[in-house]
């Protein structure tokens, strides 16, 4: 292997809330914060391991439009359904980006906007 995925940067209004959200998604917490208003999250044992970490960088451009890449993420610990009403109950929202339907997943948004989409194979924690 050459190369893995280390860690994603995500350009943000409010770190803090977007990383406070996305720590509940994840079960990550926070590793790091920095000067400028950034915030790393990641999973307990920190950065280098299997699971990237995200860092949440301070920017004041709203965006417009979709991005160019989105987060996937699976459940670990029940089914698609249980999950998808925790993230809505932690603040996600349904987005609409032209499905279907019929997708065997859900469209999401973080609170900044941002889609994600929840899948329906669990993955072991």
């Amino acid at each position: 292997m050459a190369c893995r995925i280390s860690e994603l940067v995500i350009d943000s209004r409010e770190p803090e809330r977007l990383a406070a959200f996305w720590c509940e998604v994840l079960g990550y917490v926070v590793l790091d914060r920095e000067d400028d208003g950034s915030v790393e999250i990641g999973p307990e044992e920190g950065f280098g391991g299997l699971r990237p970490t995200l860092v949440f960088s301070p920017a004041d451009a709203p965006r417009t439009g979709r991005l160019p890449l989105h987060i996937d993420v699976s459940p670990t610990d029940r089914d698609q359904a249980a999950e998808l009403d925790r993230l809505l109950g932690i603040g996600a929202r349904p987005a609409d980006v032209g499905q279907t339907g019929e997708e065997s997943w859900h469209v999401l948004a973080d609170p900044e906007g941002n889609e994600f989409c929840l899948l329906r194979r669990r993955l072991d924690g």
